[in-house]
């Protein structure tokens, strides 16, 4: 599909002509595009229909080469176009006719007085240069790809949209044929075209806003902007929103694009929902953490299982046996090629999504007898450690910060107690605190040779996420006929610091063998003391990890 822009979700669908005399024909048109597409067929029924066309460089050329008659921007201003091409229309004679109101007779007579000849229909869009950023173009070369001439034609017109009509997606021409049928368009439509208009140029300068920025300051000591620029372009219109009675539809911002949800293709099944696309966002982003084969199941944006493993295959089955009921359902993300064992096995329960850095032979087979069942493969995982900003909107504005790319450093790791962890502990430590990142606060991970046998999420008391996550535990093992609880001999991770000490003594009474959090509550001499009592290990990272 075509991409929108983003304010064309967002505002209602054009008003019906209600008001035939409130339509502005064309008489003539500046048409100076970089995008080409379309431009021959809406080129010719604007002539055929009597329109003079005006025209720059190689637009014009295409028209020609087309047999179609047109006049050059030059031949108006009586001025080349110089400096390769960069001083072209910035003239009078162009932006008069673009901005002159022709319900006030000063500007009818400034325009007669100096040759003015109106414009009533402006065709254009701007010089690729979020495609030459994706291309990873050199600096000078991205320079070159910056419009100017372009964004002040589009905001002249948008501004005297009472009178002009702007077109700057090629989309829009079917909405430009039906107005040369008309006889116009209405000023209703005119409004929206400059709304249009306005959304693409605020694009536009975000994009170059926010390479430019990157470009002052190296990643690592970059101060927040002054100013923030978010624009995107729509991608894929959902069917609703969180809820039914929500809009929503996904949007790509400006590139270079990370890898992702948004990047993914679908191979099969229905079409994304909103929660689809959040919930597997939140999975690609914790199975990219790790290096070895992973494999996380996600419900509502938390883990309900993640897994390390010698194989896909290995990870997903350690992965389902954390939570196997709440995996129903679920999102299913892998760091590796997706194989045809794990595919069959992930088939036997209902699983929404699968998504894979790719997929092997047989595995589009396998998944063909599930037509409900969404199938996306990616070009390549994100990188966990490259530096990007969160945005969460609040009423009249928003929060704007780093997201959270810390990795623990084991020689930073702190023991505070009289036992220290095994190095086995400690790897499953490790393992356990880089979940809990992706788990919402108050987050608390049990987890035991690489894999998490226990996740308690989402609660106001950070006691009450380990009585659940051992609840959980219990019922998991009811469910594999084990005869104890699967927390039996893990380490337990807590985001954030234990305020008192019974989250830990909850913990240790469960059967974990050793702590990691990050330390710094005002009663940490307490916790450590009841960790000594029962003869846990315990670790302080320093960071605390929080996910609201």
């Amino acid at each position: 599909m075509t991409a929108r822009p983003i304010h064309a979700f967002l505002l209602p669908e054009i008003a019906p002509v209600t008001a035939p005399h409130d339509r502005r024909p064309f008489t003539r048109a500046l048409i100076s595009v970089s995008d080409k597409t379309g431009l021959v067929p809406i080129a010719e029924k604007l002539v055929a229909a009597g329109i003079a066309l005006l025209s720059t460089g190689g637009t014009a050329r295409a028209l020609r080469e087309a047999g179609l008659d047109v006049t050059d921007v030059a031949e108006v201003t009586g001025f080349p176009e110089i400096m390769g091409g960069r001083v072209k229309t910035l003239h009078p004679r162009i932006h008069g006719g673009l901005l002159g109101d022709r319900a006030i007779p000063s500007h009818r007579e400034a325009m007669d007085a100096h040759g003015i000849a109106d414009i009533d229909l402006l065709i254009v869009n701007l010089y690729p240069f979020e495609a030459a950023l994706e291309a990873g173009k050199e600096p000078d070369a991205l320079v070159e790809e910056i419009d100017i001439g372009g964004p002040a034609m589009i905001r002249a017109a948008s501004k005297n949209h009472a009178h002009l009509t702007v077109i700057t997606d090629t989309e829009d021409y079917v909405l430009l044929e039906k107005a040369l049928t008309a006889g116009g368009t209405t000023l209703a439509e005119r409004r929206s075209l400059a709304a249009t208009a306005f959304a693409r140029t605020a694009a536009y300068d975000a994009a170059i806003a926010g390479w430019l920025e990157g470009e002052a300051h190296p990643a690592d000591a970059a101060p927040l902007p002054r100013r923030v620029s978010v624009a995107g372009t729509q991608i894929l219109p959902l069917r609703y929103g969180e809820n039914p009675h929500q809009r929503a539809a996904l949007y790509r911002t400006a590139p270079p694009h990370r890898p992702g949800i948004v990047t993914a293709r679908q191979h099969q099944g229905k079409a994304l929902s909103y929660n689809n696309i959040n919930d597997g966002d939140a999975a690609i982003e914790l199975v990219a953490e790790f290096e070895e084969p992973a494999v996380a199941i996600i419900k509502h944006a938390n883990p309900c299982g993640v897994a390390t493993g010698p194989s896909v295959t290995a990870a997903y089955e350690r992965a389902l046996a954390c939570d196997p009921v709440s995996a129903f359902g679920g999102i299913v993300a892998l760091n590796r090629p997706l194989d045809r064992p794990t595919a069959e096995r992930i088939t036997e329960i209902f699983t929404e999504i699968v998504i894979a850095p790719g997929l092997e032979e047989g595995v589009e087979a396998v998944f063909a007898k599930k037509k409900n069942l969404r199938l996306l493969t990616l070009d390549a995982m994100p990188d966990p450690t490259a530096p990007r900003f969160l945005m969460k909107p609040v009423a009249g504005g928003f929060l704007f910060g780093d997201a959270d790319l810390r990795r623990e450093d084991p020689a930073l790791i702190r023991t505070v107690t009289e036992k220290s962890p095994s190095p086995q502990e400690m790897r499953d430590l490790l393992f356990a605190f880089t979940v809990a990142k992706h788990v919402k606060s108050n987050a608390i991970v049990y987890a035991k040779g690489g894999a998490s046998v226990a996740i308690g999420a989402g609660q106001m008391s950070r006691l009450d996420s380990t009585r659940i996550a051992v609840r959980k535990s219990q019922d998991a093992a009811e469910a594999m006929g084990a005869s104890t609880p699967l927390v039996e001999g893990s380490v337990v991770a807590s985001d954030a610091f234990f305020p008192f000490a019974d989250g830990l003594i909850a913990a240790a009474e469960a059967g974990a063998t050793a702590v990691i959090q990050p330390g710094g509550s005002i009663r940490d001499e307490e916790v450590i003391a009841a960790a000594n009592a029962r003869g846990l290990a315990m670790v302080f990272t320093g960071q605390r990890h929080f996910r609201h």
